[in-house]
């Protein structure tokens, strides 16, 4: 039913046709990789096993595929471009590349819905609970290993702008009230590249399992997110309270 490796070598094969010396390239795919890695440390610490942890596997190794004609195309992560999670429903679904990944088409549903669903800002209400268990679990895996790439990434990949640029920036009043008040910050509120990236941190507000949280204590990456870059000013001041916010939910979180 699931051969998680047969359709890792389909996903390589897939991948192979997109310039991987292009840094945006490479890191959607190593993103995807870990996103694998992630949704096994989940499904593990929340005893999700046998076809349900399958399924899981398949969806995450899935979930980004739409980025890389995005890329392609526009050499850029924004969605205001085109919508990676409908262009990869369009790759899947609508051109039939899901067969390359799986034989089975009975979960064809959940995986196309839960690739539908994985980057909204808010999910629609009244899943079907085996659905809405691979929605939560991919957008928690998709959050998590998101602060592992904002670990290593240049701010040129992320953003495409100088550093110079990122520092001159500070970030928007309501931005940091979004902060304050536990939200999730919506695409369409944020007005330049500080904004973005204290909007990944906000990720924290929208996390669904126990062990997520557990997952972002025990590699310290909201602390070490804020460490490596270099604010200083009123610009750092923004930031040491984005990060003791965040620190503080999470470790409320894990309790």
């Amino acid at each position: 039913m699931f051969d998680i490796l047969k359709a890792k070598e389909s996903f390589m094969n897939y991948v192979r046709q997109f310039d991987l010396t292009n840094d945006k390239i490479h890191l959607k795919l190593v993103h995807t990789l870990e996103v694998v890695r992630t949704t096994e440390y989940l499904c593990h610490h929340e005893n999700i096993t046998g076809v349900e942890r399958d399924l899981a596997y398949l969806i995450a190794l899935l979930h980004d595929i739409g980025r890389f004609e995005q890329i392609k195309r526009f050499n850029s992560f924004d969605d205001r471009n085109i919508d990676h999670a409908k262009l990869g429903v369009q790759v899947l679904f609508k051109e039939g590349m899901i067969r390359n990944f799986i034989d089975d088409d009975q979960y064809d549903e959940i995986i196309e819905k839960a690739i539908a669903y994985h980057s909204l800002y808010k999910i629609p209400n009244n899943l079907e609970p085996s659905l809405l268990k691979q929605v939560l679990l991919i957008r928690d895996s998709d959050k998590l290993d998101n602060f592992r790439v904002k670990n290593i990434e240049s701010i040129q990949t992320l953003f495409s702008i100088s550093d110079a640029d990122f520092y001159s920036q500070r970030v928007s009043q309501n931005i940091l009230k979004d902060i304050e008040n536990h939200t999730l910050i919506l695409k369409e509120n944020r007005h330049n590249e500080v904004d973005m990236w204290v909007s990944y941190m906000a990720f924290v507000f929208d996390l669904n399992f126990k062990s997520s949280y557990l997952f972002i204590r025990e590699n310290d990456y909201i602390h070490r997110n804020m460490e490596r870059l270099h604010f200083t000013g009123d610009l750092k001041e923004d930031m040491l309270f984005v990060e003791k916010t965040c620190q503080s939910y999470i470790e409320e979180k894990c309790m």
